[in-house]
């Protein structure tokens, strides 16, 4: 078990820097428990923070500001944590698409497909519920989007609401449900199932890059005991460190500056944390359509961008690996071998047109700050985005298509022709030509030059030479 090989590639630590990502904001996490008060009752401020000194505000505001000015190296705590979430999520998305262009999610690995897909989701929502707790102004602003998300769920949205709040918003009891939810039940759903794949990544054998010795059968790289535990361990300190680092020189959430909530009150220009900004994005793109039915108002314009968009988003991906073995043919067998993005062109095209779906997605969720910095109107922004949305990832799709199979006819063309040297002569007729050397490097996945000469053209193969007649006997 201790030998147990793990291909040695950069994009198999992706998903690492998620995991080492997650111990940090356990650990900060923790800490930040013993300081913070998750009670909505009213205090008033008399802390270090002049401006806001005399100033009525919740009690879970009022020990955010604690940690970050009073509390010995709180704010330096606190910004670690907000950063590695960030990373965390990040790392969980790209780690996800390197898994879906490679083609590891396939037969038997379906179920840790499902499981990334939940992580992912898990995490969008445990963001979110710390990102929401300290209770300022924006993220009491994201709550009453939230709310408004609830209300528009057709019959029960009220319910929803008030279950949610215990009362009208922002009630008195919200906080200090959110909270457990944050420290307790999602870090506990996220850590059974984060154990749960690495079980899964441990027994499955890891996926690899097809080349020489290395088949569906085997698995080719550094034993897990020593190299591979002491470049795992590099790479945590590696994460450890940047996450101080970034929490040290890089300010982020400074909730002293936009002050506790106020139910009157919106901040200026306010953008919730880059994971759900498409969320954001597809509310301010939808148009105000509204249907009223039977004395009853369905507001599409928040129902379909923030309730039916995201459930169609998440449908596809746990359903994409399962469409696409069943219309390959590819679930019948295991594959351990990895696929080079270019030699799959129409999954290379969707997930790139996703990408570039999901990228006008979150620029639309700033479109007030980017038609403010480039001195543009916010309705031509709106509407250029909402063609965008439909047109980017269809031109998308076909240019990536097209890439691929450019670049796969060019490995070809290598791999019959050989490479440029540079090397110009003339030739005897007069002319010039470049001469041409075999391919000698081959980067992971790549096809390769074969080691014997191909058969020629029409000859046939796999059958035995004559035998040659046999001498004639001497004359006497």
């Amino acid at each position: 078990m201790l030998r147990k090989a793990f291909p040695d590639h950069w994009s198999f630590l992706l998903g690492e820097i998620a995991l080492y990502s997650l111990l940090v904001l356990v650990l900060t996490g923790v800490w930040l428990t013993f300081f913070f008060d998750p009670e909505m009752r009213e205090v008033v401020y008399a802390g270090h923070y002049v401006p806001l000194r005399g100033v009525a505000m919740s009690a879970a505001y009022e020990s955010t500001l604690r940690i970050s000015f009073d509390v010995r190296g709180g704010l330096l705590l606190r910004q670690i944590h907000h950063w590695a979430a960030l990373v965390f999520a990040a790392a969980i998305g790209v780690h996800l698409l390197r898994i879906f262009f490679t083609g590891a999610f396939r037969r038997p690995r379906e179920l840790n497909w499902v499981i990334g897909v939940t992580l992912f989701m898990l995490a969008l929502a445990e963001g979110f519920a710390g990102y929401s707790l300290p209770d300022d102004l924006l993220s009491g602003t994201g709550l009453r989007i939230a709310q408004g998300i609830m209300l528009s769920l057709p019959v029960v949205g009220t319910y929803v609401s008030f279950f949610v709040f215990g009362s009208q918003f922002p009630g008195h009891d919200f906080i200090s449900r959110l909270y457990p939810m944050h420290i307790l039940l999602l870090p506990g759903v996220l850590l059974g199932l984060v154990t749960v794949h690495l079980i899964l990544v441990f027994h499955l054998k890891h996926t690899q890059w097809s080349g020489p010795g290395r088949t569906e059968r085997n698995a080719v790289g550094k034993p897990m005991v020593p190299q591979f535990t002491a470049s795992s361990a590099g790479l945590s300190l590696m994460v450890f460190g940047l996450l101080a680092a970034l929490g040290a020189v890089a300010q982020i959430n400074p909730v002293w500056v936009y002050g506790p909530y106020r139910p009157d009150q919106a901040s200026t220009g306010s953008q919730p944390d880059w994971y759900v900004g498409f969320l954001e994005g597809a509310l301010r793109l939808v148009p105000p359509w509204e249907t009223n039915v039977a004395g009853h108002t369905l507001m599409w314009n928040v129902l379909l961008p923030a309730v039916v968009l995201p459930g169609l988003l998440f449908l596809v991906l746990y359903a994409y690996p399962f469409v696409e073995q069943r219309l390959t043919g590819e679930g019948r067998q295991e594959q351990h071998l990895c696929d080079r993005p270019r030699d799959r062109p129409v999954r290379t095209g969707l997930g790139v047109a996703g990408i570039v779906f999901y990228a006008v997605l979150l620029i639309a969720g700033g479109n007030d700050v980017a038609a403010a910095a480039f001195r543009v109107s916010v309705n031509v922004m709106t509407w250029t985005l909402r063609v965008l949305l439909v047109l980017a990832p269809i031109a998308a799709f076909f240019l990536t298509r097209w890439l691929c199979h450019a670049l796969t006819d060019e490995e070809r063309e290598h791999l019959r022709e050989g490479v440029d040297t540079g090397d110009v002569r003339q030739t005897v007729e007069g002319g010039y030509e470049e001469s041409r050397r075999p391919v000698t490097t081959v980067r992971p996945g790549a096809p390769r030059p074969q080691l014997t000469p191909a058969p020629r053209p029409g000859a046939r193969t796999g059958t035995p030479s004559p035998e040659p007649p046999e001498p004639a006997p001497p004359s006497r």
